[in-house]
Order: C-alpha cells, then sequence, then structure tokens
C-alpha cells in the first residue's frame, strides 16, 4: 500500500508497504479521507530526539473512514466515517483509573500514532479500541471542522481549561494550537486576551476568535507590555503555544503571584533545559503554577468538540489555509509546514480514497 514514511533523518517520501492487519479484536482499520501535516510531523523528519523505527508511517491527524473492525468493536461499523483523535489512550492499562490517560503503562502511550507506531499516513492503518477513541463525523460537520478537532482544536482548548471567567489571558503564538487557544479562552469567559505573534494569516482569525489585541514579540518586550497590562500583577494565565526557548521563563516573568497558571503547549526540541527564573518564581515560593500538557485524546472529548461545531459555537476549518487534492500532495505540504511562511496555518489534503 501506499504510505507516506520516514525513511531516515531529514528524508520522507511516499514508498510501498504491507498492509496493516488486525492486532487486537477491540481495534479497527481504516482509510484517511482527509489529513493534515502537523508542526510535529516536520520535527519527526527534521528535528532532533530519538531514533525512530524504520520507515514509521508518518502522521496523526485524519477524518477516516472504517475498512474493517475487530470482533468486540461493539459502535463502528465498515464505512462508518469517523474522527481519529491524535491521542489514542491505553484504556486496558490500570494507571486509567488514577485518570493518567496519556501516560497510562508507559510514557507518551498515548501519543504513539506517527511517532513510535505507524500513523495516519497511509492507504490504511490501525486505530486501537475503536469504542473509546473513535468519534463519528456528525452530520453537517464538514472534513475541515472535524479534521482540525484531531489535534489543534483539542490541544489548544487543554490550554485553555484553566481559564476562569474574567482572565486574563496570554497567549504565546498564534499557529493554529495557539488561535484553539484564544477560542477556548474566550469560550471559558476570559477577559482580556493578549495574543502574541506576527504571523500575517493568523492575527485576523486570532481577532474573530476572541483576542482583545495582538501584539508582535518583534516590537514589543512582551512582559513588559504584559506586567504594564495588568498594572504590574500579571496575567492570570499564561499559554505558551509557541515561541522559542526563552518563551518558558518569560510565561514565569509575566503570570501572577500566587494564583498564575502557566500551561505549556508547546515542544521543546533538542536537549538542555526549560529555566525557571529565581527572582519572578519568588525564589521557588512565588505560588505559580506550571502545567506540561499534550492535547486530550480518547473518543468522549473528541464527541463533545465535534458537538460545539455541529452547534456552532466555533468553526475550526478556518485554520485551514492549503487544501490539496490526492495523497501525493502530502510531501509538498509538509514542506509547507516546514517553511511555515506567513500565509500559512494548517493544510488539508483529500486523499481521493
Amino acid at each position: 500500500m501506499e504510505a507516506f514514511a520516514l525513511i531516515r533523518r531529514n528524508e520522507a517520501k511516499i514508498i510501498d508497504l504491507p498492509s496493516p492487519k488486525l492486532s487486537d479484536p477491540y481495534n479497527a482499520i481504516l482509510t484517511p479521507v482527509a489529513i493534515s501535516v502537523c508542526t510535529s510531523d516536520v520535527n519527526t523528519v527534521y528535528g532532533s530526539g530519538s531514533k525512530k523505527p524504520d520507515n514509521l508511517i508518518l502522521g496523526h491527524e485524519a477524518v477516516a473512514r472504517i475498512v474493517k473492525v475487530g470482533e468486540k468493536v461493539k459502535d463502528f461499523k465498515e464505512g462508518d466515517v469517523v474522527v481519529v483523535p491524535s491521542m489514542t489512550p491505553n484504556f486496558h492499562d490500570k494507571d486509567i483509573q488514577d485518570g493518567n490517560f496519556l501516560h497510562a503503562g508507559a510514557n507518551f502511550s498515548a501519543n504513539t500514532l506517527g511517532r513510535s507506531t505507524p500513523g495516519v499516513f497511509a492507504r490504511e492503518f490501525e486505530v486501537a479500541d475503536a469504542d473509546l477513541n473513535l468519534a463519528i463525523l456528525p452530520e453537517g460537520v464538514s472534513l475541515g471542522d472535524g479534521l482540525m478537532c484531531t489535534d489543534m482544536a483539542t490541544t489548544g482548548f487543554t490550554g485553555a481549561e484553566t481559564v476562569n471567567f474574567g482572565d486574563t489571558v496570554v497567549v504565546l503564538g498564534i499557529g493554529g494550537v495557539g488561535l484553539m487557544a484564544i477560542c477556548g479562552a474566550a469560550l471559558r469567559g476570559a477577559g482580556k486576551i493578549i495574543a502574541v505573534g506576527s504571523r500575517g494569516v493568523s492575527i485576523p482569525l486570532a481577532y474573530e476568535y476572541g483576542a482583545s489585541e495582538v501584539i508582535s514579540y518583534k516590537d514589543n518586550n512582551v512582559t513588559e507590555y504584559v506586567l504594564k497590562a495588568t498594572k504590574g500583577k500579571g496575567a492570570d494565565v499564561v499559554i505558551i503555544a509557541g515561541g522559542n526557548d526563552k518563551s518558558f521563563s518569560d510565561a514565569i516573568d509575566m503570570v501572577r503571584y500566587g494564583v498564575g497558571k502557566v500551561v505549556n503547549l508547546k515542544l521543546f526540541t533538542g536537549d538542555g533545559s526549560m529555566e525557571i527564573p529565581k527572582f519572578s518564581s519568588g525564589r521557588g515560593m512565588s505560588g505559580k503554577t506550571v502545567y506540561m500538557e499534550l492535547g486530550k485524546g480518547g473518543r468522549v472529548r473528541m464527541e463533545r468538540l465535534l458537538s460545539m461545531v455541529k452547534h456552532k459555537r466555533f468553526t475550526p476549518e478556518k485554520l485551514i489555509t492549503h487544501t490539496f487534492e490526492g495523497f501525493e500532495n502530502v510531501e509538498q505540504a509538509l514542506e509547507l509546514m516546514r517553511d511555515k511562511g506567513n500565509t500559512v496555518i494548517k493544510t488539508m489534503i483529500l486523499t481521493g480514497w
């Protein structure tokens, strides 16, 4: 079958690989209908990190059609069009009972598609625990809306779940995740939302999704700006969805003492440290809380997001700036996301399968 796979570091291409077979009676085999390339796919190919399996099939964002289900799958059947969350928790591990959905049984156990197990960029792929991980694409919800719920919306909303109504929120980064964090914060009832970024195509969307103002990190000392805007108190919540290695310490600098929360959604590549400044952390006694998060997955999570889309609470498909017809365009989409120019937020590839 056709699959877009990592051949070696800095090289990925479409190759022929064996079709998957059901490895568990609770699983399903699917064919992708629409897929999207993520920044983390770019990092898997061109970034640093541990060695990946040979010919690792990439991808973790897909709306797909079921072609086969295991004998113990109850709620889905061949032909169903479903949203496949980027996070597929291991619901059969006892750590789930501790609420440890993303790391049940092993670190990053929910975060394997296209990273340590075959991903969705193939004519067929397998998903574990179909009844607990897949969600039917509702009538009236577009492929683009469903596709953007798989990772961008669920991850951005994860960052916003610490927001209380009336909070002052700062969102660092206005790519797909940052825009959805803005949207989620607005839906949670935030007061002032300061978005930080300079990508031209994203700025109008940031306002549409709920930003009070958008400032450029190129033209401003963001920490000073936020402290001045909050009369020295700092923001209630800072969500990191972009930036560089300094963004983590900047977030600590600009968040309130005592009740302030920093939520990191950004992948910091390479080795080294993410520094916590001594002074603004109150020499370790500031009462500031730091969360290091992945997006949340699972069927119920997807069904909730899709219900919000269906009932017009938000429209995530507006993140899609480039649409391609045909699976053969996946490599072009990867390079587009790698360059990430001023006109790019997210891509959608209609596979034609």
